[in-house]
């Protein structure tokens, strides 16, 4: 039976340590950690490989609910999973018994207040680039690759995967500017 921690900020400027230290103490044998957002599941690979390797008697430790979930869905998802697998989840900062149904509710309100804020941080960040752009101050954010040298790379004929393994972009970013300059050429076309 093994004790794992896991613990997790959002971008990769946050700080880790208070929760690893946090973690230990508490006796976790093995630690998983990782920066990214917790308003999905899906790029979490640390989450994803602890609940591969957790067994029936394990324990999940975690500092805070919200950092296991910024969403009641993926919150109730992982913990109706770890239930299943029978390990038992240890929250530091909030104790409370999660299998009363006292508990339950409570868990439940933690992580609907998680994506009530999580929801209002996007809504406020949305207003505030809106107004940016009405203002003529917002730019958007820099390209971070040299789009002209993708579109050369284009007409050499190498392939969407050559020409991001080269630039070292995703595929996806050599698609948009390819799409991009199609666009303009369309729109350039009809104008004349």
């Amino acid at each position: 039976m093994t004790v794992w921690g896991y613990a997790r900020v959002s971008t990769k400027d946050q700080d880790l340590s208070i929760q690893i230290d946090e973690l230990t103490k508490a006796g976790c044998q093995n630690i998983r950690s990782e920066k990214i957002t917790g308003t999905s599941l899906d790029e979490r690979q640390e989450l994803k490989t602890l609940l591969e390797f957790m067994n029936t008697g394990d324990t999940l430790v975690i500092t805070r609910f919200d950092r296991l979930a910024r969403s009641l869905k993926d919150l109730l998802k992982i913990t109706t999973q770890l239930k299943e697998m029978a390990v038992e989840l240890k929250v530091l900062n909030q104790s409370f018994d999660i299998t009363t149904n006292e508990g339950k509710l409570f868990m439940s309100m933690l992580g609907a207040f998680a994506e009530f804020e999580t929801n209002i941080r996007r809504e406020r960040q949305l207003e505030g680039v809106a107004k940016a752009k009405a203002d003529g101050k917002y730019k958007g954010t820099k390209p971070r690759h040299d789009r002209d040298w993708i579109l050369r790379l284009k007409d050499e004929g190498l392939s969407h995967s050559a020409i991001a393994k080269r630039v070292g972009c995703a595929p996806k970013t050599v698609q948009r500017a390819v799409n991009e300059k199609l666009s303009s050429g369309s729109q350039e076309g009809a104008g004349g």
